[in-house]
């Protein structure tokens, strides 16, 4: 019964019946094709059609199911009790709160991701936290810029090169999607899945349209404040540009027309995931080949980024009002300047995935390595504060450093990880997991409610370390609770329904 119906699975669900329209007014039975069905004919059974009666409270009604010829009434009951049951499962909070806290990650997992993901996450929360009040809620801006952008230490505040946490998202992003494919070729008789695409897309799709969403109702439902023409603003940009979220493709928009801003991630993390299995394909047909094509992409890459800031002047460091259009329209979320991190993310999983031994063999090698790779962060951190200011002519320096910074950066992350993995790092950190598996959704939902409180003030804000890291933890902590929430009643249920 069961291989007949996975033989023909798609015409016979086809035949199935489905909810029709106007089930208010009594169209509640869903008889299906009887005709399809019958007609259905495999190499050892013929298309047998069924009738599930089902009640709910007071409505009674029946589901035409059509079944291969082989199964019985009994296994065509247990086939329905288990599709229910499946279903009820897959949104059962209990269900999708289990292991969600776990801290200890799987065998199988880099636990030291983790670590990565959530300091690049706070990375993140904190930089938003100033962003979206320093543009038009600020009392002392200009002392601000002052403050911030000259010191080092307010990397984490908007300042420096900005955002080098989201190279670290597309690092992480390449490892493990190059990871998973190896995995799956090697389950599967060296032939690749296209469910791997299904999957993903199931995995980061569902959350990212929910928050697209309630962009929308949140922010035209709730009374506004003074400062609430930003929230204005992406109601306006979801309404008209919510078709290019959906189709991952709304980082290739001007930044002001991008419905929820922070969600171009999303789109730039598939396009390049999109490449991993061609390049799992070369690294199987010939590892020299993989080799020249990634070296030529990732000088394409470094390139491209390096002549856009040259031709159009643009800073290595935050940019300013004036620059920002530019910046963002023409560098900071383009595929073409942002493929260096996500391609070193490839390789490292490639490579980590099949290694036969480890790589570091002595102690010494540790300590070299840590001392190479935090100083070549270091470094980066401190000349974008050394180039801070723009020439009006291109300038070479600016171009090589904004072409190679990113890219050096995830170079640095990946010995990092391999280190970590091969237990050179430390002791192991268990609370890392538990953030880690609501990361994708706290990612999602912070800017909502920055966007939200920043909105709702009737006055302008006044900038001190202390008042704004007295926010950061209140945005951290609402963060976190509704990260869990949203990762329990959308994003896991979701993972569970195309598994059954």
């Amino acid at each position: 019964c069961m291989s007949g119906l996975f033989q023909l699975k798609e015409t016979l669900y086809d035949a199935f019946g489905k909810i029709g329209s106007d089930v208010e007014g009594g169209n509640v039975n869903r008889p299906g094709s009887l005709r399809e069905c019958l007609s259905v004919e495999g190499p050892e059974f013929r298309g047998q059609y069924c009738q599930v009666f089902l009640k709910q409270d007071s409505v009674e009604y029946f589901v035409g199911v059509c079944v291969p010829d082989s199964c019985t009434e009994s296994e065509v009951q247990t086939l329905v009790v288990y599709a229910v049951s499946s279903c009820l499962q897959a949104l059962s909070v209990q269900n999708s709160s289990q292991g969600l806290l776990a801290t200890e990650s799987s065998g199988s997992s880099y636990s030291s991701l983790n670590g990565i993901r959530i300091l690049s996450l706070l990375w993140i929360i904190s930089g938003h936290t100033v962003q979206l009040s320093a543009w038009s809620n600020l009392d002392n801006d200009k002392r601000w810029k002052e403050m911030v952008e000259r010191n080092p230490l307010y990397v984490f505040a908007f300042s420096g090169p900005v955002y080098l946490a989201v190279d670290s998202f597309l690092l992480l992003g390449g490892l493990l999607s190059a990871r998973s494919l190896l995995s799956s070729i090697q389950r599967s008789d060296n032939t690749l899945s296209f469910s791997l695409v299904a999957h993903f897309l199931f995995k980061i799709q569902p959350l990212h349209l929910f928050i697209m969403c309630l962009t929308i109702g949140l922010f035209s439902i709730v009374p506004r404040g003074v400062f609430w023409f930003i929230a204005e603003d992406e109601v306006y940009s979801c309404k008209k540009y919510w078709w290019s979220n959906l189709l991952l493709i709304n980082n290739l928009f001007t930044i002001t027309d991008i419905c929820a801003p922070w969600t171009w991630y999303l789109s730039i993390d598939f396009q390049f995931y999109a490449t991993t299995p061609f390049l799992i394909f070369l690294y199987r047909i010939n590892k020299s080949v993989l080799v020249i094509v990634s070296v030529i992409l990732l000088m394409i890459s470094s390139v491209t980024g390096a002549l856009i800031t040259g031709l159009l002047h643009l800073p290595v460091h935050q940019p300013t009002t004036l620059a920002y259009e530019s910046y963002f329209q023409y560098y900071y979320n383009k595929p073409y300047t942002r493929y260096g991190p996500y391609l070193l993310g490839i390789l490292a999983g490639i490579y980590m995935t099949t290694k036969k031994e480890a790589l570091i063999k002595q102690q010494w090698q540790a300590v070299i390595g840590w001392l190479c790779s935090l100083s070549v962060m270091a470094l980066l951190v401190g000349l974008a504060y050394v180039l801070r200011e723009v020439p009006p002519y291109p300038s070479l320096t600016h171009a090589v450093y904004q072409g190679t910074h990113r890219s050096l950066w995830a170079l640095a992350l990946v010995w990092i990880i391999l280190a970590c993995e091969e237990g050179y790092g430390g002791k192991k950190k268990s609370l890392w997991a538990p953030l880690s598996n609501i990361s994708f959704a706290c990612y999602l939902i912070h800017p909502i409610i920055i966007i939200l409180y920043n909105g709702k003030q009737e006055t302008t804000m006044h900038y001190t370390d202390f008042n704004f890291f007295y926010l950061f933890l209140g945005y951290l902590l609402l963060t976190v609770s509704v990260g869990y929430v949203l990762t329990v009643l959308i994003e896991k249920p979701y993972l569970f329904l195309p598994k059954r």
